[in-house]
């Protein structure tokens, strides 16, 4: 049993250090490169899809799938939108699931403590790594959006929500402020994934739950009875992103999704902590 040891300092530049080993350690999974070519084979599909039919029905399926055969860029508008309600809620999960619960499966939890990295350091660290990983899956979908389109579609003037037109490179850097908006969007459930992974040493049970709560969440935001609600639930705003197509920028969207992201980090950070500072670790 290790003893509870949150206050001691590690060396300076010990905790860039573990940051670094943590990073190398999440990117060079071979299980984390597969769910982001799981990601980018999203847009992929769907290019291949509309570049096969002969007509795509105007106004039926997802928002601008009507339109990517005029437009390439609108492969990586179109997959975006597909991949918030699971795709990227169910790779977030997976990731955020593993950060504690994980080390602790592997009987590796233990030595790393015994390191003088200290519990809120190694947290902290585990919650930087699964935060890097809420900044490259959307950035997975919308850069293969983009390159599928380029490849399969001509590409030429967006024409934005609010009926103005501007160039590829603008709809290019609107692309990855939508990629943004998603990776802040993901934080709080990454938050959550943290905390529910200190709650266990089996990382499918942290997994599996994170992706209950990602559902949960959304489902109660379609019911018009729990209105009252919908404004604290942390998947409120993730499709928001809408604001961003427009000219000029509406910013409110994106403000609000921060703040709420934000409280939920600080909450369930909190709650990861004092689950985390006391817990005993036998393995």
């Amino acid at each position: 049993m290790l003893p509870v040891d949150a206050t001691a300092k590690p060396p300076r530049g010990s905790a860039w250090s573990l940051l670094g080993s943590e990073l190398k350690v999440l990117f060079g999974r071979r299980r984390t490169w597969a769910l982001l070519l799981a990601l980018a084979a999203i847009p992929v599909l769907i290019a291949v899809a509309v570049r096969l039919s002969s007509t795509v029905p105007a106004g039926r399926g997802p928002a601008f799938l009507d339109r990517i055969s005029q437009n390439g860029l609108f492969v990586a508008f179109t997959a975006m939108l597909v991949s918030v309600p699971l795709f990227l809620p169910l790779t977030v999960g997976v990731v955020a699931g593993d950060t504690i619960a994980g080390e602790a499966s592997h009987g590796t939890l233990r030595y790393l403590l015994v390191a003088p990295a200290g519990r809120i350091r190694l947290l902290l660290v585990k919650y930087a790594g699964a935060l890097a990983f809420c900044v490259a899956a959307p950035l997975a979908v919308a850069l293969a959006g983009g390159a599928i389109g380029a490849a399969l579609f001509p590409v030429g003037p967006v024409t934005l929500l609010s009926g103005d037109v501007i160039q590829p490179p603008e709809a290019a850097l609107r692309i990855l402020l939508i990629a943004a908006y998603l990776a802040v969007s993901l934080a709080g459930l990454s938050a959550i994934g943290l905390f529910l992974s200190t709650l266990t040493v089996v990382p499918v049970g942290a997994m599996a739950a994170t992706v209950v709560v990602s559902v949960v969440s959304q489902i109660l935001g379609q019911l018009p009875q729990l209105e009252w609600l919908h404004p604290w639930l942390f998947s409120h705003y993730w499709l928001g992103f809408g604001d961003i197509l427009r000219q000029p920028v509406l910013w409110d969207s994106f403000a609000s999704n921060a703040v709420l992201q934000a409280g939920y980090v600080a909450v369930f950070g909190a709650l990861a902590y004092g689950r985390f500072a006391t817990k005993d670790i036998l393995s």
